[in-house]
């Protein structure tokens, strides 16, 4: 089927009827912007994906029960950055209450209608003073232009290198539909959800179950196929809003598609933009069992330390990365066992093919040298047997500058 979805201009503002706004309220001594906020037009479903780390911060939790209890329904959401408020006690939770209250009498809300998200240092609660003093001017700023957007994307970030953003538009029953996301993410990144913030908008609506069962599978094929550096964090969330006319069943698929299509992007950014990476890691694998299989093997080759730092050094060591696929944990046929390091291929039926090992380390190296709009991926692509499961994961070099970045991260 043709794809139907096409890229277009306003990110989170581009549905109809949602609007954003992101401010400096002073929550980071950097002084870089650290307060956003989404708001979904009354009658909004939301979806949610968070966190498997057993160290929770209290807003992931706040978040889940809410939805929970309200069968799916959320308006808007607060994004803090600069603290994460986690491993912070009862503190967490009582400063989390206090924040979404504050929001929801301002846009005249029920405190149930309000999700939190807060993103930044373990152990540092929010300076509340400060987050209150905000929440006016941010609610006075909310827009849906391009520029409000972008405004929002760039209050959600920590080490972030650049903002990310997308918005897609397709004609579904006889009506344009947009989707449209940010999210923030470059380090702790090896998703249990989504090891990240990512937060989603649509103009078009269907049942709840239905838009939570979308969003679980587009996370899973999305930021759960992304690693940087193998660590989960505490606050991962991914929050998805729907508002708007109803979307006959016909168009669910294509609805969905159109979600993890706008999610993927996303999740290659993020993963582009891993601390101290160079370039994009991609690995496809067929043959697998099934699709879960061929996920646990590319995501165990994209998260290898030997694999990462091979690809950094331009080192086409091919061993590293059958053996990375060999201990995934799921059957793999070693007899089996295909692999092309882009156009080269490197084995075939499970034995070593003789290849050009300097135009193979030229390929990765061309590709280090390009730019951030993601035409700087090394595709790894490994065939494991003769399964219907394929799957593809991203994710990154390791560089000495990841050493660098979080060795100096609080001091």
């Amino acid at each position: 089927m043709t794809h139907p979805w096409r890229a277009i201009e306003g990110g989170i503002t581009a549905p109809a009827g949602f609007q954003a706004a992101g401010i400096t309220a002073g929550l980071k001594a950097s002084g870089r912007s650290d307060l956003a906020l989404l708001l979904a037009p009354a009658g909004a479903v939301c979806g949610g994906s968070f966190t498997t780390n057993r160290v929770r911060a209290a807003c992931v939790d706040l978040c889940a029960e809410r939805l929970e209890a309200s069968g799916g329904k959320a308006q808007a959401v607060l994004i803090n950055s600069g603290q994460a408020n986690a491993c912070t006690g009862d503190l967490g939770l009582i400063d989390s209450h206090r924040a979404t209250q504050a929001v929801a009498d301002q846009l005249g809300l029920s405190q149930d209608e309000v999700l939190i998200c807060s993103t930044g240092v373990i152990g540092v609660p929010i300076p509340m003073d400060t987050l209150l003093a905000g929440v006016a001017p941010l609610v006075s700023a909310l827009g849906s232009s391009p520029q409000a957007a972008a405004a929002a994307a760039d209050a959600i970030l920590t080490t972030d290198l650049l903002d990310k953003q997308v918005a897609l538009e397709a004609e579904l029953g006889g009506r344009t539909v947009r989707i449209g996301g940010m999210a923030k993410g470059s380090g702790m990144i090896h998703p249990d959800m989504a090891t990240m913030l990512g937060f989603f908008s649509c103009d078009a609506v269907v049942p709840a179950d239905v838009w939570q069962a979308m969003v679980r599978r587009a996370v899973q094929r999305s930021f759960n196929s992304i690693t940087v550096d193998g660590d989960t964090s505490t606050n991962d969330t991914v929050l998805a809003y729907a508002a708007g006319e109803p979307l006959a069943t016909e168009h669910h698929n294509a609805l969905e598609q159109g979600l993890t299509t706008a999610m993927q992007q996303l999740a290659r950014a993020i993963a582009r933009d891993g601390e101290g990476a160079t370039l994009l890691l991609e690995v496809q694998v067929e043959g697998a069992a099934d699709e879960a299989a061929a996920q646990a093997i590319a995501r165990t080759v994209c998260g290898s330390s030997l694999v990462k730092t091979a690809v950094h050094g331009r080192d086409p060591n091919w061993g590293r990365i059958v053996a990375a696929a060999g201990r995934a944990g799921v059957p793999m046929d070693p007899d089996a066992v295909a692999l092309w390091l882009g156009e080269h291929q490197l084995m075939a039926a499970g034995q070593p093919l003789a290849f050009d090992r300097a135009a193979a380390s030229a390929y990765m190296r061309e590709r280090a040298a390009s730019t951030y709009l993601l035409d700087d991926t090394v595709v790894i692509r490994l065939v494991v047997g003769q399964g219907p499961g394929t799957a593809t994961a991203w994710g990154c070099d390791l560089s000495d500058q990841y050493v660098r970045i979080n060795a100096d991260y609080t001091t």
